[in-house]
C-alpha cells in the first residue's frame, strides 16, 4: 500500500513539474528583456540609407517590429502595422523602426516593396539588435513598444489580434 501511494505521489509531482514547464515557456516567450526595463540602446541603418539612434528618439513612442522576409507570421503582420498603427500615427510623436534578422539589405529593400510597407526597415546584421532584446534561438515575430522616458511598456510574440489590439491602445495612451 505505502509503495502504491509513492507511486501516485511521483507521478502527481511529474504532471506538476510538466505543467509548470509548459507554462513558463508561454510566459518566458523568448524575450531577455522585461516591462519596466530600459530599452536596449542601438543604432541601424535602415533601407533608405538613414540612420536611426534608439536613444535619440526620446520623448517619442517607439515601436520595435523584429521581422524577416522569410517569416509568414511576419508577412500576415505587416499590412496591420502598416494600415492601423503606421499610417494613422506616423505624423505623431511616434517611431516606427522595423528591424529585419539577419538579411541583407538588398533583400530587406525587395521585401518592404513586396509587402507594400512605407515605414522605415533597417537590416540586423547578425541578428545584433535582435539579441539584446530575445534570445537569439527564439523566433523572429515580435514588437518592443518604448515609452517616452524609453522604458520598455509592451512586449508581443507571434501576431494575435487581441494581443495586437491591446499594444495599439497602449501606444494611443503613451500618445494622449
Amino acid at each position: 500500500m505505502e509503495h502504491l501511494k509513492t507511486l501516485v505521489i511521483v507521478n502527481l509531482l511529474s504532471i506538476l513539474v510538466f505543467s509548470l514547464n509548459i507554462f513558463s515557456q508561454e510566459v518566458d516567450r523568448g524575450y531577455i528583456v522585461q516591462i519596466g526595463q530600459p530599452a536596449p540602446d542601438f543604432t541601424l541603418s535602415t533601407t533608405d540609407g538613414k540612420t536611426f539612434k534608439l536613444s535619440e528618439n526620446r520623448g517619442k513612442v517607439v515601436m520595435i517590429q523584429f521581422t524577416a522576409s522569410w517569416c509568414g507570421v511576419c508577412r500576415k503582420e505587416m499590412p496591420h502595422i502598416e494600415k492601423e498603427i503606421w499610417q494613422p500615427l506616423k505624423g505623431k510623436s511616434f517611431v516606427l523602426i522595423g528591424v529585419d534578422r539577419d538579411e541583407p539589405i538588398d533583400v530587406v529593400t525587395k521585401f518592404a516593396h513586396k509587402m507594400k510597407i512605407t515605414y522605415p526597415l533597417a537590416p540586423d546584421p547578425g541578428a545584433e539588435v535582435f539579441s539584446l532584446y530575445a534570445k537569439k534561438e527564439a523566433g523572429i515575430t515580435r514588437n518592443v513598444i518604448i515609452d517616452q522616458e524609453g522604458k520598455i511598456v509592451f512586449l508581443t510574440r507571434l501576431y494575435e489580434e487581441k494581443e495586437f489590439k491591446t499594444m495599439i491602445e497602449t501606444i494611443n495612451k503613451l500618445l494622449q
